[in-house]
């Protein structure tokens, strides 16, 4: 990078983390490593007195406690969930915000009820067109006071696999992850599931909130509208190899065959296959694709067997999906530094 990072960044870094890379080893993230992001302050509440209102262009409104939500029928996916900023620290010129690398990810087990069926069951009325989703995390952004929220199309509600998660990884919600209820939306980035979940508005219009207006968009200027953020572009990573260097954490791997395992996941469709390099991006050759045993949200392991020769190399990984999306070699510099999917750049030295 040619800029330093800021006071006001590593504060950012302090309160958020993300997932080492050696925990690609499990395919399931544990919850403590997996990724996290909080926008404002994590609030205090009171399960108690906590309630999920839902309104805006329903027949039958209504307000659900903690227990009325587990008394439905519950669905549990694996889901892969990415942070859009991922690998913003990788872009010139440097983008001032959260100091993502490449750790921004994590696969957890998710337990809750569907979305569409509980709208379903409220009735949502003629004219609706986006179904609105709040959290009790309240900051200034952008000069504006506001309760995070974000909005989705009520067509992409009904037709996809959104659910409201009281659980993951089999324990309910930890404080961070958004207790007592969140939202999870497979396959786009984590921006769209909303923490700490207070209300669900039906939409007649689309929300013009600050996050959906002007955060999360890829703006090439300033003052340009932009296009939304939606799904997880294709990405692969690998589990670095052999052990650390301190400070700079290039590798140092011994001589001979080496294995190099990751994951790769993309939420615009299937994973089609991963190919290594060993020469920086110079040439590439297949790697093996594990089967999707944990469904069609979740990330894919991946293998490879590599030949070490000593000296210096420079390993990369990159995933490609069924629908012929297929990750750069070189990151491309937006505004926010978002959707920035470049192929992962591990230094090895291979020991004589």
């Amino acid at each position: 990078m040619t800029e330093g990072i800021s006071r006001e960044e590593l504060q950012l870094a302090a309160r958020n983390h993300g997932m080492p890379l050696e925990a690609l080893r499990w395919d399931v993230t544990p919850i403590g490593l997996h990724y996290l992001l909080t926008h404002y302050d994590i609030p205090e509440v009171d399960v108690e007195t906590w309630r999920l209102e839902l309104d805006g262009l329903l027949e039958r409104p209504r307000s659900l406690s903690l227990d009325d939500v587990r008394a439905r029928p519950a669905v549990e996916l694996a889901v892969t969930m990415e942070c859009a900023g991922n690998g913003r620290a990788h872009v010139e010129p440097h983008v001032v915000s959260q100091p993502w690398l490449l750790e921004a990810v994590g696969t957890a087990r998710w337990r809750g009820a569907t979305v569409a069926g509980l709208l379903d069951e409220a009735g949502v009325a003629d004219g609706a067109v986006e179904v609105l989703f709040t959290g009790l995390d309240r900051g200034v952004e952008g000069g504006e006071e506001q309760a995070y929220a974000r909005s989705l199309p009520l067509a992409d509600v009904r037709s996809g696999e959104a659910i409201l998660a009281y659980e993951v990884n089999g324990v309910s919600l930890p404080p961070q992850h958004g207790f007592p209820l969140r939202l999870v939306v497979p396959g786009w980035y984590g921006m769209t599931s909303v923490k700490w979940l207070s209300r669900i508005s039906v939409l007649g219009e689309p929300f013009d909130g600050y996050q959906m207006r002007h955060s999360y968009r890829v703006r090439h200027e300033e003052d340009e509208p932009g296009r939304p953020i939606t799904r997880i572009a294709p990405r692969s990573l690998m589990v670095p190899p052999g052990i650390p260097e301190f400070l700079s954490r290039s590798r140092m791997v011994a001589a001979g065959p080496c294995e190099l395992l990751g994951r790769a996941w993309s939420g615009e469709s299937e994973v089609a296959g991963v190919e290594v390099s060993t020469d920086g991006g110079r040439s590439w050759d297949e790697a093996e694709l594990e089967p999707g045993s944990l469904g069609l949200w979740a990330w894919r392991g991946w293998r490879f067997t590599w030949d070490a020769a000593p000296g210096e190399h420079e390993l990369c990984c990159r995933a490609r999906d069924a629908a012929g999306n297929i990750q750069p070699l070189e990151p491309a510099w937006n505004v926010g530094g978002y959707v920035n999917n470049a192929v992962q750049r591990v230094s090895v030295t291979v020991a004589s």
